[in-house]
């Protein structure tokens, strides 16, 4: 006979078996010992958690013909035929697969005809979410007044898209996440059976790993106890076989990156790539580990939600004292985007590093959280008395207290002739000023050059207009950022002036445009076209 993996091998076929679903379990069995049966039951939760196998324990339940305390007996023919898959009384239907209307409707004609053997005709539709809405517009009616004889069970992980009409008809109930502590004993009660040596630790990493979900944890069990068949399952051993990290490595990787070291941190990352380890869930990990420790530290009463042993809860203490909480919600931002980044990125070594980097360096990072990351750098650097190593002073000269300003050299004055090359390049002068300054500057009607080499701006304003660009353009901090451009356009000062033409005359006609201005002269202007 074929190896049958250990979630089929040991598939719950009584209430007694299921873990996790106490709510679940003891509901079903009051109604089935009071005789009140429900038309359609709705199962629903994450994957592996039990939905499918309390299904079909209910199917058998109801159809056995001596159960005891609201469990099928096992022993009479009717649970034979339905744990065998013989029945023709269950009817098991996958959605995914068959989610037309046609399947639906075939369903629907079998109704109109009585179990030919046992109580109850018992139809389990798996994955229910998938079928298309002619299907669910057929189920309809049918599951709001099916024949006494008939149960239906439907099983889906994505409740949100069944239409509220089937909802509506159907008693609901919500599979849970299966905790870490029933998956480890459940894992260790099966190797037990099995024969099996595994370390409890190695069993707790499992069950962690497992995510909620039983199912996944007994095939990780399953491929772990493979890979190391005939030999003691040590929790080393599933490290290598599942491709994580010891809770050990991210203790050390963060107390490097705390004392901001990147080559110890490099060093690390290449001890993880050559292991052979899964670069991804080596970002979740971490990500998760220093979850644990921003929780740790944000309440005294977060021992008991760490899943985690008492040797790592005494590491975690000690790094909780080492590291701020703004820092720790930092590191977590950047591994977060760094998870979603190195997805589908073909260098995900070069994506690790460089966060890691960033880890270290706040002071490559502009944002609120690192600038505090890196306040907390220099306090400590305090606390810890860095001292100033100071040169000896000279001989008959007194010591330095502290070093000069660095004065800045005072730029030269622009000839007249640069003035005018400013004025004919005036559009570059625009696209150096800041967006506010350079709307009212488009207004300016002349430029030109006096005779003291000053750069003219001319507004023609008359009286009553509402835009005063000119008064804008002429106040002294205005004058400063136009300064301030052509500074960094020719590297030299000049002085700037405006002036107002407040007449009453507005025509286009009085206006001397600045292109014949210069045109007049030899210059040739660029004007923004904005």
């Amino acid at each position: 006979m074929s190896y049958m993996a250990l979630y089929r091998k040991f598939r719950p076929q009584t209430f007694e078996d299921v873990k996790g679903q106490d709510h679940i379990v003891t509901t079903l069995k009051n109604q089935i010992k009071s005789d009140r049966i429900g038309h359609a039951y709705l199962f629903t939760g994450t994957r592996g958690t039990g939905k499918t196998t309390i299904a079909k324990i209910l199917a058998r339940t109801i159809n056995c013909e001596n159960p005891v305390d609201g469990c099928p007996c096992m022993e009479c023919a009717m649970c034979k035929s339905i744990t065998a898959g013989n029945s023709m009384n269950v009817i098991e239907m996958d959605a995914a697969s068959n989610n037309g209307v046609d399947s639906i409707r075939q369903i629907v004609e079998e109704v109109a005809y009585p179990p030919t053997e046992g109580k109850y005709k018992v139809y389990i539709i798996d994955e229910v979410h998938m079928l298309s809405t002619g299907a669910f517009n057929a189920l309809l009616k049918t599951l709001e007044e099916p024949p006494s004889y008939v149960v239906f069970i439907l099983a889906t992980t994505e409740v949100h898209k069944i239409p509220i009409t089937i909802l509506s008809r159907c008693q609901r109930y919500d599979f849970h996440r299966i905790s870490i502590d029933t998956i480890a004993a459940r894992l260790k009660e099966l190797m037990d059976k099995e024969g099996v040596e595994v370390e409890d630790k190695a069993i707790r990493y499992i069950a962690k790993a497992a995510d909620g979900s039983m199912r996944d944890g007994l095939s990780l069990l399953d491929q772990c106890i493979a890979f190391y068949i005939g030999q003691t399952l040590t929790y080393d051993n599933v490290l290598k076989v599942l491709g994580a990290i010891d809770t050990e490595v991210f203790s050390r990787l963060l107390r490097h990156i705390i004392n901001g070291e990147i080559t110890q941190c490099i060093g690390i990352l290449e001890e993880i790539i050559t292991q052979g380890r899964d670069l991804n869930q080596f970002v979740i990990d971490f990500t998760w580990y220093l979850r644990n420790l921003m929780l740790l530290k944000s309440s005294d009463d977060m021992e008991d939600v760490l899943e985690m042993s008492s040797d790592n809860l005494a590491l975690l203490k000690e790094e909780a004292k080492m590291v701020d909480t703004e820092i720790l919600m930092r590191y977590i931002q950047v591994l977060s985007a760094l998870s979603n980044d190195i997805k589908y990125a073909s260098g995900k070594r070069v994506l690790i590093e460089i966060a890691l980097i960033k880890l270290c360096k706040p002071e490559m990072e502009q944002d609120i959280s690192a600038l505090n990351n890196r306040m907390a750098n220099l306090e400590k650097k305090v606390e810890k008395g860095v001292s100033v190593v100071m040169a000896p002073p000279i001989a008959g000269q007194a010591p330095a207290t502290s070093a000069a300003p660095v004065k800045k050299e005072p730029l030269p004055a622009a000839v007249p002739e640069e003035v005018k090359q400013v004025a004919s390049s005036w559009g570059n002068v625009l696209g150096k000023v800041p967006p506010n300054i350079k709307m009212y500057l488009k207004e300016v009607t002349t430029i030109t050059v006096n005779e003291l080499g000053e750069l003219v701006l001319i507004f023609d304003q008359p009286q009553g207009s509402e835009r005063m660009a000119g008064d804008f353009v002429n106040r002294p901090e205005v004058i400063e950022e136009i300064s301030k451009a052509i500074e960094a356009l020719i590297n030299k000062t000049v002085k700037i002036k405006v002036e107002i033409n407040s007449g009453s005359v507005s025509s286009q006609d009085s206006k001397t445009d600045i292109r014949d201005f210069f045109a007049s002269k030899g210059i040739e202007i660029e004007v923004d076209p904005e």
